[in-house]
């Protein structure tokens, strides 16, 4: 008898999956039965079904790419700084970053922040927001930009962690405007952290510098550094509406010249067609030659190259330079005069009109308050140097000040004079640039000067040779080729006044009057020579 295996194997796979399929159907209604169970405890009919439907499709969601389409007119935005105004009226459009994010059951808490304003808004299950939106705003990544349609509302209590601490956003609407991915190299909070090491209890998360730089992008959002660059902005504002209103004209100087503008070797040499030239160090030359085209007030700000290799926390190989240059009818004191009520001006207006952001500044970096005196310090080198003496420095007369020594000679001046800011006069002719004026009376010093914000140089000036003769001889005397500053010279022949200028290093003046510790916090995207990106 031949048994027929095959329909004996396919019966007891047929039956095996039959049992497996009965025993998914119990479990499934045993499931049943247990919600059925769970909802007739919450007094809810078994006849009901759980909603599912999501009553809010259409008011969330990441929306096509805004490529200029559509120009929704009936948007009217509001800044969070004035999100005050609008508390218990009509709901307002807001676009801004998400901060941070908190969902909670059917609630989602946001913060949400714009420039260095931050409000928390609140995405809840209601009528109008379904589990759906709140589930899609507790998704999406920290800094993606989003547009909201939410009211103001006032609360009980201050929201401590936010700038807007009277009031929530109840969000009605949320659209992703741009998404940032998922993974981040750095925290705004870790980077925005309180610089205190001292501080038992706080977090000692830092971003190092390096890190901080690398992504520039992102660090540049924490309230300090956004804070930090508008101050910055507000000096150059204040350096130009003070010397317009003193009667200087602005000009614009070129930044490839033929030799290098202060001698030495400290140039970017560049390749120009077939020859070679240099990156400006200062706009020196041209401010003087401005002069002599009978402008008498001059001033410019723009970029200034250093090809020095100082990898220090006060120097950059490019930086901004406010510089200025006038003429003047007997002596350059005239100049210094004008130059130190300048800056006394400047930091008026900063301490008057940038109270804010010194206080957000003062939130991550302990920020001591910049003294100065109106009218400001005026030493000689002579006097500095006998002060250094009497702490104990050893210096000769004729020798340039060391950083250390300039240091310790700003914290002396801070004792004996309540400054942070003083004056410098009458440097030693050997250490300053081939077109600074001698000294008539003593030829072992020059008619130049430097000022000084809490012990560190921040502008260096002097009064110009403007005899050509003279000029020449002293250029020799420099080692410059006379060909290379031709017409530098010749403009001189035809008649120029005495004058006398300075040029003044922009984000050190920032560093300095906040107490920073490193000229790269001030400057947006450094250049050292490490450093040329991002």
């Amino acid at each position: 008898m031949v048994v027929d295996s095959t329909d004996n194997t396919s019966e007891g796979a047929a039956e095996a999956q039959s049992k497996k399929a009965a025993k998914k159907q119990a479990k499934d209604a045993a499931k049943a039965a247990k919600k059925a169970e769970h909802r007739a405890a919450a007094g809810k009919s078994e006849d009901v079904q759980e909603e599912t439907e999501d009553y809010s499709a259409g008011k969330y969601g990441q929306p096509a790419m805004i490529q200029s389409v559509d120009k929704f007119p009936e948007r009217i935005f509001v800044q969070v700084s004035q999100l005050s105004q609008f508390v218990g009226r009509d709901a307002v459009w807001v676009r801004g970053r998400v901060h941070t994010s908190r969902s909670k059951g059917k609630q989602c808490f946001l913060i949400l922040r714009q420039h260095s304003s931050t409000v928390q808004c609140v995405i809840a299950v209601n009528e109008v927001v379904s589990k759906q939106m709140v589930k899609f705003s507790g998704n999406i990544h920290k800094e993606s930009i989003i547009d909201l349609r939410a009211k103001a509302i006032s609360v009980p209590t201050k929201i401590e962690s936010c700038t807007e601490q009277s009031l929530e956003l109840s969000v009605l609407e949320i659209y992703v405007v741009s998404a940032a991915k998922a993974q981040l190299p750095l925290q705004i909070e870790d980077a925005a952290r309180p610089d205190n090491p001292d501080d038992p209890e706080g977090l000692h998360i830092r971003v190092n510098q390096d890190t901080r730089l690398d992504n520039r992008v992102l660090d540049l959002r924490t309230p300090a550094n956004q804070a930090i660059f508008r101050l910055e902005a507000g000096v150059c504002r204040l350096f130009r509406d003070i010397l317009t209103a003193k009667g200087f004209t602005e000009i614009h100087t070129p930044k490839i010249i033929s030799a290098a503008s202060e001698g030495g070797a400290n140039v970017f040499t560049v390749s120009y067609f077939k020859d070679s030239a240099y990156l400006a160090q200062s706009p020196q030359l041209y401010k003087q030659m401005a002069i002599a085209a009978d402008f008498d007030k001059v001033f410019t700000v723009g970029a200034v190259f250093r090809a020095e290799d100082s990898n220090t926390h006060r120097h950059l190989t490019e930086f901004v330079g406010l510089d200025l240059e006038m003429a003047f009818k007997y002596h350059y004191h005239e100049v210094i005069e004008t130059i130190g009520t300048t800056f006394t001006a400047m930091f008026k207006g900063l301490r008057d009109e940038y109270a804010t952001e010194i206080a957000a500044v003062n939130q991550q970096y302990r920020v001591e308050p910049f003294q100065f005196l109106d009218p400001p310090l005026k030493l000689n080198f002579a006097e500095g140097v006998a002060m250094l003496r009497e702490a104990g420095v050893e210096m000769g007369d004729e020798e340039d000040m060391s950083t250390p020594s300039e240091k310790l000679l700003g914290r002396l001046v801070k004792a004996k004079y309540g400054t942070d800011f003083y004056i410098l006069d009458k440097f030693p002719l050997a250490v300053r640039p081939f077109y600074t004026m001698p000294d008539p009376k003593d030829i072992r010093y020059s008619n130049s000067y430097d000022m000084f914000m809490r012990g560190e140089e921040i502008l260096s000036g002097a009064q110009r040779i403007h005899d050509p003769e003279f000029l020449t001889e002293r250029a020799k005397h420099h080692n410059i080729d006379i060909s290379k500053i031709a017409a530098y010279i010749e403009s001189f022949r035809f008649g120029c006044p005495p004058h006398a200028g300075g040029g003044i290093g922009m984000e050190r003046v920032v560093m300095l009057y906040l107490g920073l510790d490193n000229i790269r916090k001030t400057s947006m995207f450094p250049r050292d020579p490490k450093r040329v990106t991002p």
